[in-house]
């Protein structure tokens, strides 16, 4: 039985493009996505970063509903350090009540994982590369030099208020769960309701890079969890096992509901897919040397870069993990994916430089993974 497929947009700039370009771009992919069969649509969330334009999940999703009729929208994902639990359920409350049962309100730690980051010994173990079952699972990439560079303090002091704590995952969860259900209760007995929001019918996602808080927290609530292969691949079959490990049934799940992420990209044939991937390495490489995703190169632009042999290593996981090629290779990729890590949904994302390659990566896999 084929799982459902569901979309990631960055909304990405591209290079001489503007961020209103990329969010064009993005309502006129979501219209196609639906119409091709897609089951769900989410948006990321990044913030000061010059190559996407995805800052406010619920702001975009509002204008994404307002162009389509029945695909699920969703947060891909918000994160619960930047935004108080109460603001999270105003602004998804909010959509609800416009556009009753689309959405999914998808939650993660970005903020309390660079605190948990930074505690981490500066030097730790990297498991090595190996291939499970038909599945390259690539060598750790390290986060902590990137998170410990003072840009990154910089960022966290722009994204918080200040002196202000994150509130821990399941500490925000729980507060995001209670202001749904209604009403809020201080041990005062004062009570306090989310209008809109309260009663709103909304799907909570966690999402996770590994297998640790934020697998937990999703196994132990017993609400579905969403991995990250296509950012973090190393760790994916880690987060999974995590997370069915903990998982409590709940009257929202009976049992463990599990959707994997992979980044793609489709053509008509071989030589086309690949000549589209050229731009991705030098992309990745700007996230990962600490800059900020870049707006993405042009293949030209892409062809010219001088990669050493460090550059190249900074980005070969990434690189080896994309799925490239035919919507039937694509496709077999995919299913090998599911498989190993016993995912229930598969969650895509696809950069280019050009907009119609984009559509069209999509609209190829639709049409072959639905049949």
């Amino acid at each position: 039985m084929t799982v459902p497929l569901s979309i990631l947009d960055l909304s990405g700039l591209v290079s001489g493009g503007t961020a209103g370009d990329a969010l064009r771009r993005t309502l006129d992919l979501a219209r196609q996505a639906e119409q091709f069969g897609y089951h769900r649509y989410w948006v990321a969330e990044h913030h000061l970063t010059p190559g996407v334009a995805s800052s406010q999940p619920a702001l975009l999703l509002g204008q994404i509903a307002a162009v389509t009729d029945h695909i699920r929208l969703g947060s891909g994902a918000v994160q619960t350090g930047f935004l108080t639990p109460l603001g999270a359920v105003e602004q998804f409350g909010l959509l609800d009540a416009l556009y009753p049962g689309r959405f999914d309100l998808g939650l993660g730690r970005s903020a309390q994982r660079r605190k948990s980051i930074l505690a981490e010994p500066a030097e730790v173990e990297v498991p090595e590369a190996r291939v499970v079952d038909g599945l390259v699972i690539p060598k750790s990439f390290s986060f902590q030099p990137i998170l410990r560079s003072s840009r990154s303090a910089l960022f966290a002091k722009l994204l918080t208020q200040p002196n202000a704590e994150p509130a821990d995952l399941a500490s925000a969860l729980s507060d995001i769960q209670t202001l749904l259900a209604g009403p809020y209760t201080d041990d005062e007995g004062n009570e306090a309701r989310a209008v809109p929001g309260e009663g709103a019918d909304l799907e909570i996602w966690i999402l996770g890079s590994s297998g640790g808080e934020s697998a937990r927290v999703a196994g132990s609530k017993g609400l579905p969890f969403a991995a990250n292969y296509h950012v973090a691949p190393a760790r994916v079959l880690e987060a999974v096992s995590a997370y069915r490990e903990a998982f409590q049934p709940s009257s929202v799940l009976s049992e463990p509901r599990v959707m994997v992420s992979a980044d793609v990209i489709v053509a008509e044939d071989e030589e086309t897919a690949r000549q589209l991937a050229v731009p991705y390495p030098l992309w990745v490489r700007s996230v990962r040397t600490g800059a900020g995703a870049i707006p993405y190169p042009s293949p030209a632009e892409a062809s010219s870069f001088a990669w050493t042999e460090e550059d190249r290593q900074l980005v070969s996981d990434r690189v080896e993990t994309q799925f490239v090629g035919t919507a039937e290779h694509v496709a077999e990729r995919l299913e090998t994916l599911r498989r190993v890590t016993g995912a229930d949904e598969l969650l895509v994302t696809t950069m280019t430089y050009d907009h119609a390659d984009r559509v069209r990566s999509f609209e190829l896999l639709a049409k072959h993974w639905y049949g």
